[in-house]
C-alpha cells in the first residue's frame, strides 16, 4: 500500500465526484482483510504498528469517499483548492433568503408539531443538495475552482441545515 497515493488511487477507483459506492465498500472490505491489526497480531512491534498505520489510512480514505460532502472537499483540496468554509461565508442573496424561510418554517412546525411540515422541509433541502451536487461535479470537471468551493459552501449549510430538521424530527419520533 503507498501511503503517498490518494484515497483514490487507494481504492482504485477514477479521482471524480461520482463515486460507485458498491465497488468502494467491496475495495474497502478487501483493503481491511489485508491490512486489519489482527492479521499481525504475533508480528514485530514494527509490523503490528505499520499494519494500524494502514488500517487507520484505510478507514480515513473510505469515511472520505463514502460522504458526498467529505468527498466533494477531498476534491477540492487535491485539485489545490479550498471551500474556506471557515472564512469565506458569502452566500448569495436568494440562497441565504431560502435559509430564512427554511429555519421559520422549521421553528414553527417544531412549535405546532408538524412532522409533515417537517418531512416537506427535508425534501426540499435533500432536492436542493442533489442540485448543488450536480453544480459542484459539474464547475469541478470544467476546472473551475472557485465555482467549485462555492459549491461546497453551500452544501455545508444545507448539510447543517438537514441535520436541523432531522434533530427537530428526532423530537416527535414514536
Amino acid at each position: 500500500m503507498n501511503f503517498n497515493q490518494s484515497h483514490f488511487g487507494l481504492f482504485g477507483l477514477p479521482q471524480r465526484f461520482d463515486v460507485d459506492t458498491a465497488t468502494l465498500d467491496v475495495r474497502y472490505r478487501e483493503l481491511q482483510r489485508e491490512v486489519h491489526p489482527d492479521r499481525f497480531a504475533t508480528a514485530s512491534d514494527a509490523q503490528r504498528r505499520l499494519s494500524m498505520q494502514m488500517a487507520t489510512r484505510v478507514n480515513e480514505g473510505y469515511r472520505t469517499l463514502k460522504s458526498p460532502l467529505a468527498r466533494a472537499r477531498y476534491l477540492l483540496e487535491l485539485m489545490g483548492a479550498d471551500a474556506e468554509a471557515e472564512t469565506n461565508t458569502a452566500m448569495p442573496p436568494d440562497f441565504l433568503m431560502q435559509q430564512m424561510e427554511w429555519r421559520e418554517g422549521l421553528e414553527e412546525a417544531g412549535r405546532l408539531g408538524d412532522t409533515c411540515g417537517m418531512n416537506r422541509l427535508n425534501l426540499q433541502v435533500d432536492r436542493e443538495m442533489e442540485d448543488a451536487y450536480a453544480a459542484f461535479a459539474s464547475t469541478l470537471e470544467r476546472g473551475h475552482k472557485e465555482a467549485a468551493a462555492a459549491a461546497v459552501r453551500k452544501l455545508m449549510f444545507l448539510d447543517r441545515f438537514r441535520e436541523e430538521v432531522a434533530t427537530a424530527q428526532e423530537k416527535y419520533e414514536v
